[in-house]
């Protein structure tokens, strides 16, 4: 698949998903990035002449107009699938009817707990110690017209440990991050993700797992 891979921050799951590129691990290749904002993530994905925009949603007078350049980036790069990797804004209505399920995305804690508008980067992690939860993890999801709602492809867990901070706590859970978001791309493009309704059935070795 062409990827187009959208990004806030750092970038450290978008040069994690080059890599996985590199070593075999994906036959997928990242045609195109996309930030709201100048950030490390840019700077790395031109350093690697992987073609790059930063379009900041503020700086368009509607979000049809917002979601039209989106498109015609996608277009014009041939991309198949999308990848939020860190992405802090919402993805224009029309860019996810037009990808409709071809849109995923990470989200660092167990959904459907701790997610939606606002919940994002440190604030997720504190929210889970202030809960005193167990257990924290990370979710890879098809994106749907509502923040962090779509059906679940996968998910993992990480222990929440007495003495965690929302620092030790992210760190953990963003090295299961760098695992569990190549693996959902590969399910994608080998074709074994089959989604009904809300759920998402992995098809591993002729049998349907849910």
């Amino acid at each position: 698949m062409r990827l187009a891979v959208f990004v806030s921050g750092k970038g450290t799951n978008l040069l994690n998903i080059i890599r996985k590129g590199k070593d075999g691990f994906l036959a997928s290749e990242v045609k195109l990035v996309v930030s709201d904002r100048d950030c490390e993530a840019v700077e790395s994905s031109e350093r690697a002449g992987i073609r790059t925009r930063v379009a900041d949603p503020k700086r368009y007078p509607s979000e049809m107009e917002f979601g039209s350049e989106l498109l015609d980036l996608l277009k014009n790069t041939e991309t198949d699938f999308i990848v939020l990797a860190g992405f802090l804004k919402k993805i224009p209505d029309v860019v996810i009817r037009n990808y409709a399920n071809r849109i995923i995305n990470i989200h660092p804690a167990l959904l459907p707990s701790f997610g939606g508008k606002g919940m994002y980067g440190m604030r997720v992690h504190q929210a889970v110690l202030d809960y005193g939860c167990k257990v924290s993890g990370a979710t890879v999801h098809i994106v749907d017209v509502e923040y962090d709602h779509g059906p679940i492809v996968v998910q993992k867990c990480v222990p929440v440990y007495s003495n965690d901070t929302a620092d030790s706590l992210a760190s953990r859970v963003h090295q299961l991050e760098y695992e569990l978001l190549p693996e959902a791309i590969r399910l994608f493009e080998n074709g074994h993700v089959k989604i009904e309704g809300r759920k998402v059935i992995i098809r591993t070795e002729g049998s349907d797992k849910k």
